[in-house]
């Protein structure tokens, strides 16, 4: 095995990692955003999982999503010139098709951190566009995620 190839499956291993983490940092917002734990008499997994501060995962996420799309940055190359040409080869249109969707829709997650960061300084809890910012961030880690799964078992890079 070549050293390039060596390192691109280093990173494509920290990749993953930094997905996962943030997935799950988006989906715990997601959840804590969507499940208000305002009544007292609810007890168990579902108050203690809903029940920390959102807030201090807002930077977290920023960070892990930025590391993470500038990680997938490193490996595009190879995906672009080695994977992709082999998946139209093998007529898999659909797959490459889905991981140019999930190209553009990390585009807009990326021009969506600044206004999902500042929302989530502020004191309001129900505002609107935190909802709303935090829950469509939600949707395109989690279809990133899933795509990127799929079309690393359908070739690998």
């Amino acid at each position: 095995m070549a050293t390039y190839q060596i390192s691109n499956l280093i990173l494509l291993l920290v990749h993953g990692l930094v997905s996962v983490a943030l997935l799950g940092a988006v989906t715990h917002q997601c959840v804590a955003v969507l499940w208000r734990t305002d009544r007292k008499a609810e007890a168990g997994f579902v108050r203690r999982y809903t029940s920390v501060a959102p807030t201090g995962f807002a930077t977290a996420i920023c960070v892990l999503y930025v590391s993470n799309l500038l990680l997938g940055a490193l490996l595009y190359p190879e995906y672009r010139l080695e994977s992709r040409y082999s998946l139209e080869e093998m007529r898999l249109l659909p797959v490459v098709g889905a991981f140019e969707l999930k190209e553009h829709w990390g585009a807009v997650g990326l021009g969506l951190l600044p206004l999902y960061w500042s929302t989530w300084r502020g004191a309001d809890n129900a505002d609107w566009t935190r909802v709303m910012s935090t829950l469509t961030l939600g949707v395109i880690v989690w279809f990133a995620f899933l795509v990127g799964h799929v079309v690393n078992n359908f070739r690998g890079v």
